[in-house]
């Protein structure tokens, strides 16, 4: 099954060029190796264009959107707000279980992300952190689910 998927990176530094974006392409390369064709990730700033991206990815129909960035508490951080303006359905055990891994982690502050998951259309969006070990901690967790997820929304069964 071809499965394919874009990451977003939240940012204004990295949007900016003030530094290069690092959770992106961990995600983009977690993605490859559970076999997901996707390109190298898409780099905007906090707030509207996030919306825009996600609404992107969508209409590309693709099968998951895993975002980076912008799930803190700041008033900037404005991801989880942007894709519940997108989402149809949550899928709040995804984005709670991230958390609680965080947690789990040693990471007490990964209880503090707004980050959000649920289904646009036919396609599954997931809020990781903005940091390096957020993300791959994302990863840990969709791993041994996100091909199942697919099949699911794709209509398959439990």
């Amino acid at each position: 099954m071809a499965v394919r998927a874009v990451v977003i990176t939240a940012s204004n530094r990295a949007a900016a060029g003030v530094y290069a974006d690092r959770g992106g392409p961990i995600l983009v390369d977690g993605l490859r190796e559970l076999g997901f064709e996707v390109a190298e990730p898409v780099v905007v700033p906090d707030g509207e264009p996030v919306e825009q991206a996600l609404r992107a990815a969508v209409d590309q129909d693709v099968d998951v959107v895993l975002t980076t960035g912008g799930t803190g508490l700041t008033p900037g951080d404005q991801t989880a707000q942007m894709t519940a303006r997108v989402l149809d359905r949550p899928a709040p055990g995804i984005a709670e279980a991230i958390r609680a891994f965080g947690v789990a982690q040693g990471v007490p502050a990964a209880m503090l992300s707004q980050g959000l998951a649920g289904v646009a259309g036919r396609t599954l969006v997931v809020n990781l952190p903005g940091s390096t070990g957020g993300c791959r901690d994302g990863l840990a967790v969709l791993s041994p689910v996100l091909v199942h997820a697919v099949e699911q929304i794709r209509g398959g069964d439990h």
